[in-house]
């Protein structure tokens, strides 16, 4: 032997060498899947990758030792040392010995293999007819290293309706075929290697070494390309329901806009009537152009004219979220369309490499996916760059982690909104104007962006802290100043 190594918790790979040329075995000891497999030559990695059973390197391998009716072999070598592969489904080892003792184990959590006696191992089984005809209720119990496709094949045979005599006779000569077997593989939800021509069977090579690698091929092949799609199915179809939700909320929201399209008409009839109604009233009735009775409320402390003019801004205010959402609902739709097409493809997929280019993050634009990597929305105003907060917690992060100490920080008053952070260039103030379109986006994501006016307050990012415990999005403004401004998008 001249390595002995594993480069993940559930594979070992040994590599005996004759001076000429290696042998490898590597076993795979999952626990839903334990088979061996004999790469024709095998790159060792660099990096996480351990030796194990350093007492076997450099030992002269002298044979191998098939344990009677038992899933379990040993490599021997000189000196009394022999590696154990206990091949028990979920349980299965590989386990060192000296002489007869368990001196070391591969997995450590089957403390039990430790007080293991090697010999144990072989199993008798009385084939004789006496013991057969004897225990005719009981055969399963009695032949229990017979698997369950042997038994499939003798019920194939006509085993469970024979009489005991011809029984015995199917029985032989099923033990006569398995005695020289054939290798099949039969094809299930989960391929099994079979000894016998069962349904469904398509026949491997001859040698058993061959055959054995292509059932492991074909195994691992299919079961990972099964549970590669039920992943990539899993998170597309949540994608899709989002994609859904989100398409059914917003067109509900964007009829209901559209239909209370009130704010315009609410002016209109006030310039038409602005003569008529009395100074400092706080409500106006009157005709619309349709001769229906509309009861307007007014401002008492502003003019009739300012009182439409606030209506004409909250109608304006009004297209502009009817532009916003319908631009969002025909990006969610085309975002849909990439995945219902994405979740065709790989529910078509046959192989592995059909799903290499599918990803459910991909239906994203470029653009969309980028920014759902950052927690804030960026903006360009005269050269100095706005950042918004997405929610609560991207406020946090915006605000704690992104932030700048000499950055402006701003928010709208006494209100829940996002925070927003124009970024400090050296040696440059902040201008009026910045302040102002910052404070704009400030009020228009917060609470009150249908209101006419908003205080919004500022102040350099350090005289803002966040105390342990508060809730995401809360913090403490030691120093602050307030504006007024028009919640602008």
């Amino acid at each position: 032997m001249v390595s002995c190594f594993s480069q993940n918790r559930d594979e070992l790979v040994v590599e005996l060498n004759n001076k000429e040329q290696s042998f490898f075995i590597k076993a795979h000891l999952l626990p839903a899947f334990s088979c061996l497999s004999f790469p024709s030559q095998f790159a060792r990695a660099k990096k996480n990758s351990v030796d194990l059973f350093d007492e076997l390197v450099l030992r002269e391998f002298i044979g191998v030792r098939q344990f009677e009716n038992e899933r379990s072999f040993a490599l021997n070598f000189k000196g009394d040392l022999s590696l154990i592969f206990k091949l028990h489904g979920n349980r299965s080892n590989i386990l060192l010995t000296k002489e007869d003792s368990v001196i070391k184990v591969f997995k450590n959590q089957f403390s039990d293999d430790l007080t293991l006696t090697p010999r144990s191992l072989d199993k008798q089984i009385d084939w004789s007819e006496s013991t057969f005809l004897r225990n005719q209720d009981e055969l399963h119990k009695i032949y229990y290293t017979l698997g369950k496709p042997v038994w499939e094949y003798l019920a194939l045979l006509g085993f469970e309706n024979a009489t005991v005599e011809k029984r015995w006779e199917i029985f032989n000569y099923t033990l006569t075929q398995l005695e020289k077997p054939e290798y099949f593989i039969q094809e299930l939800a989960k391929p099994r290697l079979v000894l016998l021509p069962l349904p469904s069977t398509k026949r491997l090579p001859p040698d058993p070494i061959e055959a054995l690698n292509e059932f492991f091929y074909q195994y691992t092949s299919k079961v990972a390309l099964s549970a590669e799609k039920q992943t990539l199915t899993k998170a597309l179809l949540q994608k899709i329901q989002a994609c859904e939700s989100y398409i059914e909320k917003n067109t509900k929201k964007l009829q209901e806009i559209e239909y209370d399209s009130h704010f315009k008409l609410w002016a209109d009839l006030l310039m038409a009537n602005m003569h008529s109604i009395q100074k400092g009233a706080d409500k106006a009735n009157l005709m619309d152009f349709e001769q229906r009775p509309v009861t307007i409320k007014l401002k008492p402390e502003l003019s009739v004219q300012k009182n439409a003019e606030n209506y004409y801004r909250k109608s304006k205010n009004q297209e502009i979220e009817i532009n916003k959402l319908k631009t969002s609902i025909d990006q969610k739709q085309t975002e849909l369309s990439v995945l219902t097409q994405q979740l065709a493809t790989v529910e078509a997929a046959t192989t592995i490499k059909d799903l290499k280019k599918i990803h459910p993050q991909s239906a994203l634009p470029a653009k969309a996916s980028k920014e759902a990597s950052i927690p804030f929305h960026t903006f360009e105003f005269q050269g100095f760059q706005i950042w918004v907060g997405k929610s609560a917690t991207s406020n946090d992060e915006l605000t704690q982690k992104f932030a700048h100490k000499d950055d402006l920080w701003l928010h709208a008053k006494d209100v829940a909104g996002s925070h927003v952070v124009v970024k400090h260039q050296s040696g440059k103030p902040f201008p009026r104007p910045v302040i102002e379109r910052a404070a704009e986006l400030a009020a228009y994501n917060s609470k009150r962006k249908t209101e006419t006016l908003c205080p919004v307050m500022f102040t350099p990012k350090k005289f803002v802290r966040k105390r342990k415990g508060d809730p995401p999005g809360t913090v403490v403004v030691d120093r602050e100043e307030v504006i007024m401004v028009t919640p602008k998008l």
